[in-house]
Parts: C-alpha cells; sequence; structure tokens
C-alpha cells in the first residue's frame, strides 16, 4: 500500500516541465503511421527518424518526446535509477489519455490562460541562464517564435491533462472512520517514519504607508482610468508601462481567471462584479492599489487586465516596526507576556495572531514544518534559534510583490524523526488516505477509459510491463 502511494505521488502529480522533441514532417516518413516508419534514405545514407512511440486518440507520442521527458526531470534534479522507459512512456500516455477526454468534455483552457503560462516559462528559464539566447541554445531552437510555439503545444495539452485529473477526483473525500482503516491496514513494521518537525510562531509589523502617499496612487490611477475612457487610450500598453505587477506587466496587465483561481477575494470580488468593458475604480488589496477592465467573460472564466501600483512606505515607517518588535520582543522576555499572549495583542498579520502567531504548513494546514521538506527561506530564518529564544526582528520581502514587513520568531516545539502514530499524526495520515483512494478512482477511471479510446502502442512498446492494460491484451 505504501509502496502504491510512493508511485502514486510520484507519477500521478508530477508536472513534467520540458520540450518535447517533435521534429520529423509527416513527408519524411515513408510509410504513415506504421511501426516501420523507422528509416528513410538521405543522400544515399540511412538515417535513423523519429518513431511512433504510441497514439492516445487523436494524440502521438514520439521516441523522442519519452527520451526527452527522462532528460528534462534529470535536469530539474529528480531522481531517475527507478523509472525506465516503459513507465515514462506509461506517464505520457495517462496525459494524453486525460487530454483527449477534457476535449471531449469540453474541459478547455484558453490560448491566453497558456500563452501566461509559457511566457512565465521563458522568464524563468532565463532569469536562471542568464539569457534567452542560452535558452534557445540548450533546447536547440533556432528562434524564440518557434520555442515559443511548442511550449504552447505542450502546456495546452497539460493543461487539458490536469483539469481533467482535477475533475476525476474532485469531489473525492475520506472520512475519519476510512482514515483509521486505512492506517491500520498498513503492517507496523511497513508504516511511514515522519522526519524530524518544528512548530513555528511568529509576530508581524506591517508598516504602512501615509494617507497622503495612498492618495497619490489612487488619484495616478483614477487619472489612467480617466484617459482610457475618454481618450481612447490603450490600457495595455498603461500596463506595460506603469502596472506595478511583476507577474503580468509584461503581459500588460493580462490574466485570465475563475472563481477558483488563488487570487485574493477582494481581487476576486471587483474582477467578478464588472461587465465586458468596464473600467472599475481604484481599490485596494495586500498588494497595493489596482483597477481592472474586463476584456471577455465566458461562462465562469473572464480575461481581465489589471494595472498595480504600491504606495510607497517611508524609511520612517519601516524603523518604526522594527523598534516595535524589538519592545514587544523585550516585554515578552520580561514575562510580562507570553508570545501567543503578545501575537494575539500585537500582531498584524490576520492568518496567525489568533492562533497565537503559530504558522500553518501551506501544504496540508498543520502546524508542523518537516525540516527536510520546509521552505528554504523559513529554515534559514529559524535554523539557529534555540528552543524558547525569541528572533530579534526581521525583514522580509514578499515574492510576489507585496509589501515588506518585519517579523520576530519562535519555535514553538520540536519534534523528533518517529514512526506514523495515529494520533500524533493524524493530518499527514488523511493526506495519505486521500490520496491513496484518489489513486483509486483514478485507476478505476483508467481502466473504463482505456477501453473506449482508440489506442495504438509501437511494437517495441508491447512487451512493457504498464501499470494499465494499454495494449488491450
Amino acid at each position: 500500500m505504501c509502496k502504491k502511494i510512493r508511485i502514486f505521488t510520484a507519477l500521478f502529480f508530477v508536472i513534467v516541465i520540458g520540450v518535447s522533441a517533435q521534429e520529423t514532417k509527416s513527408s519524411e516518413l515513408t510509410t504513415e503511421n506504421s511501426d516501420e516508419a523507422k528509416d528513410t534514405v538521405v543522400i544515399g545514407k540511412r538515417v535513423k527518424l523519429d518513431g511512433i512511440a504510441a497514439v492516445i486518440g487523436d494524440y502521438v507520442i514520439l521516441d523522442s518526446d519519452v527520451e526527452k521527458t527522462l532528460i528534462d526531470l534529470k535536469s530539474q534534479g529528480a531522481t531517475t535509477d527507478d523509472i525506465t522507459q516503459c513507465q515514462l512512456l506509461g506517464k505520457l500516455m495517462e496525459d494524453r489519455l486525460y487530454a483527449h477526454q477534457a476535449v471531449q468534455d469540453s474541459l478547455l483552457v484558453s490560448d491566453d490562460q497558456v500563452n501566461a503560462t509559457s511566457d512565465r516559462q521563458i522568464q524563468q528559464l532565463t532569469s536562471q541562464v542568464g539569457s534567452i539566447e542560452k535558452v534557445l541554445k540548450f533546447y536547440k531552437k533556432p528562434d524564440l517564435a518557434s520555442f515559443r510555439a511548442e511550449l504552447f503545444e505542450i502546456n495546452k495539452l497539460q493543461m487539458l491533462s490536469q483539469k481533467m485529473q482535477g475533475k476525476i477526483v474532485e469531489e473525492i473525500e475520506v472520512t475519519p472512520e476510512e482514515v483509521r482503516q486505512f492506517f491500520y491496514k498498513i503492517p507496523e513494521d511497513e508504516r511511514p517514519v515522519f522526519g524530524a518537525e518544528l512548530e513555528i510562531s511568529q509576530i508581524v509589523k506591517q508598516p504602512e504607508p501615509s494617507e497622503e502617499e495612498k492618495q497619490k496612487i489612487i488619484d495616478r490611477l483614477n487619472n489612467i482610468k480617466q484617459d482610457v475612457e475618454e481618450n481612447d487610450a490603450s490600457f495595455n500598453v498603461k500596463a506595460i508601462l506603469y502596472s506595478q505587477d511583476p507577474g503580468s506587466k509584461s503581459k500588460g496587465g493580462f490574466y485570465s481567471m475563475t472563481r477558483q483561481t488563488p487570487f485574493v477575494k477582494e481581487f476576486k470580488d471587483v474582477a467578478f462584479s464588472l461587465q465586458e468593458g468596464e473600467i472599475s475604480d481604484p481599490f485596494e488589496t495586500q498588494f497595493g492599489y489596482h483597477i481592472i477592465i474586463v476584456e471577455k467573460i465566458r461562462g465562469q472564466e473572464v480575461d481581465l487586465r489589471h494595472i498595480l501600483l504600491r504606495p510607497e512606505v517611508s524609511d520612517e515607517e519601516m524603523l518604526k516596526a522594527s523598534q516595535e518588535l524589538d519592545s514587544i520582543r523585550q516585554q515578552v522576555l520580561d514575562g510580562k507576556y507570553t508570545f501567543a499572549e503578545a501575537a494575539q495583542n500585537f500582531s498584524d498579520e490576520k492568518e496567525t495572531k489568533f492562533d497565537g502567531g503559530l504558522l500553518r504548513n501551506p501544504v496540508n494546514f498543520d502546524s508542523k514544518f518537516e525540516l527536510t521538506k520546509m521552505d528554504p527561506t523559513l529554515y534559514n530564518q529559524v535554523r539557529n534559534l534555540k528552543d524558547g529564544e525569541i528572533s530579534r526582528p526581521t525583514r522580509e520581502d514578499d515574492p510576489r510583490g507585496g509589501p515588506s514587513k518585519y517579523k520576530i520568531m519562535q519555535i514553538s516545539n520540536r519534534y523528533d524523526e518517529h514512526k506514523a502514530d495515529f494520533a500524533r499524526d493524524y493530518i499527514k495520515i488523511q493526506e495519505l488516505a486521500l490520496r491513496d483512494k484518489q489513486f483509486k478512482a483514478v485507476q478505476k477511471w483508467l481502466k473504463e477509459k482505456i477501453d473506449d479510446v482508440y489506442i495504438h502502442v509501437d511494437s517495441e512498446n508491447r512487451d512493457c510491463d504498464f501499470a494499465n492494460n494499454w495494449v488491450k491484451n
């Protein structure tokens, strides 16, 4: 059972971000869609062509796709020693089957969504290696247009696959009794071991800009809105020139979203209150002040552009926040308050203050953070703290572009590495039980769909010991 969970985690939820090598033109194939179409004669020489590994519905998987997936996994630092070519081909066939069925079920993704994902990947790759020229050289692409076009096809397939997977498991839940049965069915000597963990609490002070600075930003956004409405200025161009949102600035402020898209509530409330072509008044979120224009409404999905401007916080306000935390820290050390009481009374972070400043793991909302899986930034902030010690005020800049803040931190509890215990580790066990139930639901779905969809596996791959009946024996 544990082995099944590990395989499910490694393959079902993996998102392989890479570029496939579907370079062979159909005109070069001597026998179209034939198992024997592996070779051709070019200027008197016999040259190996990219063969067809499998066909799933309307999707073709080439031999090079399998090889490229393995290379991509290695480039991402994944361990591939235990992953076979047959397993990779099986995973690629699963992805194509999900995507094929997503189209059949009208679970569509917009071109703008796909392009936005491709743009983010190109930006990330460029920042990692230093230039777009190095990216193109690594992926052996002659120009950015061809690289972007190939990324588009890969990302569209991946997003369709993810939508279909999400639909399969979206309503699956586990009851406490199912969790209990799942745990006690695992032999005691096979139960998972959880690594050393920490519980961490923090008190946050969020420096605020002056009222004059806020009004200055609001006036500026109102002027942009007026220019677009009265002078037919381009909202797209305005966003490129002035927006301070790094995630959308280069795309003219564009986002495509639904109610489920993980944006803050204030942003979604405004976005879904507008009509096509309407521009919002300036409004505030934790990231700053925005205006939004809605370009297209498609059922529950909205295409929009926005401009974000952030009021500046003065150095005096930043220093004041740090000094306030110094004072709070000293009062805790003097015994006037416990750390939890100080968090409830003085912290500016709504998400943690009413829980005594206790941080929650974003993966499962548990209060414990496993040391080997902690976010590196958080780990570096607490790694030298002793039990009961309170850190000095630390400045933290928001990687998403929100305002900077200061905080003090304390390790509330430490937990040594231990074998899973039902009461102590209920949330983690519940997560494993849910994954196991989702895995079984997906396997059932795959079995049914494999019987219904056209599938062809190349003769060289039919001896693979697939987890699913792709050969339809």
